[in-house]
């Protein structure tokens, strides 16, 4: 599908990657459409470099080549039959066929849907499913994936009686000359599921006047400097990966450098070889387990300051999930000495349904905690009987530009400072609406004001997250978020984060008490009755009262496709009995 590179090589015959800095004059997002953007960057020398799993490059994308394929692949997509505002599904592999195809559907005026790659958890079936389950609710009128997926991507396609295509295939396909259809500011540009879309899939229809808006809201909130190259193993369908580290880069034309998402998690360190490389300033964002994964790979080795080099490391990103302050100052400890620098820490806040950021900190301010008492995050009385407990809870930065903050109580009234509620945000960039679902989108979209679903409060226009209104946990009364569980059996020896999921079940009496399934990597009969009381006796001083507690084999706590814990999944796949725990009996 995509035609040989030209790129550009030493005498020696390596390849060189596209540079960080270029004449060409840099635009900020300030396009009608996203193809003036790819328009306009293919003018300049940037681009995508794609690297091996061992982080060496082996195929340079300059912005040019992108769109000439781009191009091609709209005149097939045309010749296929493809219309103006169908849909386009694509297994969102990370390489030039997805870039190619993705910016192709959007030239033929197609919306492009990126879906996820198969994972390590659930299964063939399970991931069947899920394609089938969103394929149903974009209702695409092609399906493309790499043919090493052929059989479940085929059988997805099959199942929801769309036409599917593995890309290789489509290589030769005719590409006849023809006008491609004018794209508008308020047409829709594409559609993102959420990572947790499953059951219930909810397709973000983001117009292009949406995207640009956004994308220029990064570049003003990260203050993009000429020097600026983007590192990112985050995967294409999510929002983070697609709309952060794709889109973003070619509407304010940044070199990007690429691991594959599966290629992180065989060999995290190849993301900080790959930063070390960077002769220029480097943007990087991941999760926390992230830099949780890398402190601890390579707490065991003494090698930090020869084999790395963060200290041009600018932008350190965070914002898929609630932030560990913890975990942040294990990683700086860990790389210290590699000249890593703790300001370089830039915690933010996004969701699809907002195109992707709502809130930035700004760059060089690092991570700033606050202490909040327990029972004021879950807005039970204090119980003076007991000592205070207190979270910390991040600051996730400002409102980019063009975006408004409220934080709304129960009765939906706004409320000031340092009061807990739910965020509520209102902007261009906010999304035109869940595609096909007027009821879902009426809930959460109230005159322009888009419910995030999650909790928090405002200090001085200062964002802070307190969790997922959803994922409260309430018995008798009293809230309890689930992280204050996790948390705190995550401080038990020899846990890790990601190892432990909380949620409220009904016992045989038909009350709500809290379970906590825990992955469990020791074998011994005895040592696992012991870490089973050890850890109802923790949970039981956060809650006040006796817990389901399940130990688990490890990797069995399902993940969403970028990564973060699923404890609605968990839930699911724990009463369903897909979830075994261990026999303490046995």
């Amino acid at each position: 599908m995509i035609d040989a590179a030209t790129t550009v090589t030493t005498s020696s015959g390596q390849l060189v990657p596209t540079p960080n800095e270029d004449e060409h004059p840099r635009r900020f997002a300030d396009f009608a459409t996203f193809g003036d953007a790819l328009d306009y960057a293919a003018l300049g020398k940037r681009g995508f470099n794609f690297h091996d799993p061992r982080g060496n490059l082996a195929r340079v994308y300059p912005f040019s080549e992108l769109r000439s394929d781009a191009l091609v692949m709209a005149r097939r997509l045309i010749a296929h039959g493809v219309r103006k505002d169908d849909r386009i599904a694509m297994v969102a592999e990370t390489g030039p066929e997805f870039a190619a195809l993705f910016c192709g559907a959007i030239y033929a005026g197609a919306w492009p849907v990126p879906l996820p790659l198969p994972t390590s958890f659930g299964g063939k079936e399970s991931y069947i499913d899920q394609l089938a389950v969103q394929l149903q609710s974009s209702d695409p009128s092609l399906l493309f994936y790499p043919a090493e997926i052929g059989e479940m991507a085929g059988a997805a396609a099959a199942r929801q009686g769309c036409e599917g295509i593995a890309w290789q295939d489509f290589a030769d396909a005719p590409a006849p000359d023809c006008e491609l259809p004018t794209a508008h500011p308020d047409d829709i540009c594409y559609l993102q599921y959420s990572s947790g879309s499953t059951r219930f899939p909810h397709g973000v229809a983001v117009t292009h006047a949406s995207l640009l808006n956004n994308l220029a809201g990064h570049s003003h909130g990260m203050k993009i400097q000429q020097s600026d190259r983007c590192v990112s193993w985050l995967p294409f369908y999510h929002d983070m990966g697609l709309v952060g580290c794709f889109l973003s880069l070619i509407a304010n034309q940044i070199s990007a450098d690429y691991l594959k998402t599966e290629d992180f998690a065989r060999r995290p360190l190849a993301w900080l070889d790959m930063i070390s490389r960077n002769p220029g300033t480097s943007c990087s964002y991941s999760p926390t387990f992230g830099y949780d994964i890398c402190a601890r790979r390579i707490s065991s080795q003494s090698n930090v300051a020869e084999r790395f080099d963060l200290s041009r490391w600018r932008i350190a990103g965070n914002g898929a999930d609630m932030i560990r302050p913890d975990v942040m100052q294990s990683f700086v400890n860990a790389f210290a000495g590699a000249g890593f620098k703790a300001g370089a820490f830039l915690p933010s806040y996004g969701l699809a349904e907002a195109t992707l950021a709502v809130t930035i900190m700004p760059p060089g301010e690092g991570i700033r905690v606050e202490l909040v008492e327990e029972e004021r995050l879950s807005g039970s009385p204090r119980d003076l009987s007991r000592p205070a407990r207190y979270r910390a809870i991040v600051n996730c930065g400002k409102a980019v530009r063009d975006m408004e903050l409220v934080i709304r109580g129960e009765h939906g009234q706004s409320l000031p400072d340092h009061h807990i509620g739910k965020v509520w945000c209102k902007g261009p960039s906010v999304m035109h609406s869940y595609f096909r679902d007027p009821e879902s989108t009426a809930e959460c979209l109230v005159d322009g004001w888009l419910d995030t679903g999650d909790m928090g409060y405002l200090v001085d226009g200062y964002l802070f997250i307190v969790g997922r209104a959803k994922d409260m946990i309430i018995i008798n009364g009293k809230n309890h978020w689930p992280q204050d569980i996790e948390w705190a059996v995550e401080q038990l020896p020899g846990f890790h984060q990601g190892d432990i999921a909380a949620f409220s079940v009904e016992n045989d009496s038909g009350e709500e008490v809290p379970a906590v399934l825990v992955h469990c990597r020791v074998s011994d009969p005895e040592e696992r009755v012991r870490l089973h009381s050890q850890i109802r006796d923790k949970v039981r001083s956060i809650t006040g009262m006796n817990c389901v507690v399940e130990l688990v084999p490890p990797r069995t706590l399902p993940r969403t496709s970028s990564g973060k814990l699923s404890r609605a999944k968990a839930k699911k796949l724990y009463l369903s009995g897909e979830i075994a725990p261990f026999d303490l009996a046995a």
